[in-house]
């Protein structure tokens, strides 16, 4: 399934915006203004649904409006594409956040990045546990690491994982969240039903047709499970650019695995123009090929 809605409550795409791009000089290193901004999420590429094809609009809806609001407020890119990630990862029908795909152990283990065109600072966290919302820890990584140098010149992380993203976020002030809490019936029915496929495969007679039998049981149970990564990218008034992407991973890979999600450069790319550079440039990826997507702007 595939849709692209153009969603603006109080007016539609200005020709400002378009123009304030398209003059733009090349080698100008001033940031052109935009007519109120523009926000584009998705929920992820894969499986889609029918039953629940409304619940995925629903979802790209609110978080583009999560992130239109912000910047009605002044808000900066950044920050209103992780209002929009926070909302993507609170629906229990995205594999991100809450309701994300379960671990070979049974555990939701979540990747996550975000990046800001105007400082190209980055931030990510991989195979976190315990957080319901991974892209409030990738933004903060983001935050401290424009503060400067720690003490004793020490270099700031940008991209923490496992057992040290979990502390690191929770000594930062964003609340742990039990992992058995983030799981949904759904991503639990999901999980089950693998777990019954891979004690099947196992079961088979040994040969060299065993490993292509399991390794194309997971490829097709994975392709039938939860969606892939979410994401938005954002252009704020001040013509600054912002991308973010959160993911659960593939169903039932193995524990401490971190996704292309969490990588610098693979996940989420955002670039402000520059003297190099005349366009500004933002991308959130996901994985397969289709996805639900929401155009708005603000």
């Amino acid at each position: 399934m595939e849709s692209l809605i153009n969603f603006a409550e109080e007016q539609q795409p200005s020709p400002v915006m378009t123009n304030s791009w398209s003059k733009q000089e090349a080698g100008r290193s001033e940031m052109p203004k935009c007519a109120g901004g523009f926000v584009l999420v998705h929920a992820g590429a894969g499986y889609h649904s029918e039953s629940k094809a409304k619940e995925y609009k629903h979802v790209c809806k609110r978080a583009c409006q999560r992130a239109v609001d912000q910047l009605r407020a002044g808000a900066l890119a950044v920050e209103a594409v992780t209002a929009a990630l926070v909302e993507l990862e609170d629906s229990p029908f995205t594999n991100a956040g809450m309701g994300s795909n379960l671990n070979l152990s049974g555990e939701i283990e979540c990747d996550a990045s975000i990046m800001d065109g105007k400082s190209l600072h980055f931030g990510a966290v991989g195979a976190i546990s315990g957080i319901k919302n991974p892209v409030l820890v990738a933004n903060c990584l983001l935050t401290e690491a424009q503060k400067g140098k720690l003490s004793a010149g020490r270099i700031p992380p940008c991209f923490l994982v496992g057992r040290g993203a979990h502390d690191w976020a929770i000594s930062h002030g964003i609340p742990p969240c039990p992992s058995e809490k983030m799981a949904t019936k759904f991503s639990l029915s999901a999980y089950k039903r693998n777990k019954r496929k891979m004690e099947m495969a196992e079961k088979m007679d040994a040969g060299q047709n065993q490993e292509k039998k399991r390794r194309q049981s997971n490829e097709n149970e994975n392709g039938s499970g939860c969606l892939d990564t979410v994401g938005a990218v954002v252009v704020d008034s001040e013509g600054n650019v912002a991308a973010a992407v959160s993911s659960g991973g593939l169903a039932m890979k193995h524990p401490g695995r971190v996704g292309q999600a969490a990588h610098y450069g693979c996940g989420s790319w955002a670039e402000n123009s520059c003297n190099m550079n005349s366009y500004s440039a933002a991308v959130s990826t996901s994985g397969i090929t289709s996805c639900s997507t929401q155009l708005c702007t603000a």
